[in-house]
């Protein structure tokens, strides 16, 4: 179950990454989380989740973030805490 889904975490993150209308620091913040959550050395999920939630929460509290990219940053945020 958590295949299907993280795929799509993922694609979210992703998206958001490739969105030119994000600031340059919010893009790097996504690209950390997307590095963390492909981490082949680490092997426990729940310590990949818990530190790409950590990048992510700092991204959304930018002020210059546009604010659908907040909301999308918000889904992902919600999917990666219910695992």
């Amino acid at each position: 179950m958590f295949e299907g889904s993280f795929e799509d975490i993922m694609e979210g993150l992703i998206s958001i990454e490739k969105d030119t209308s994000i600031p340059k620091n919010v893009r790097i913040k996504i690209k950390n989380a997307i590095s963390i959550l492909t981490d082949v050395q680490e092997l426990n999920i729940d310590i990949k989740i818990d530190r790409s939630l950590q990048e992510l929460g700092d991204v959304v509290e930018d002020p210059n973030i546009p604010q659908h990219a907040r909301m999308q940053i918000w889904s992902v945020v919600s999917r990666l805490e219910s695992k």
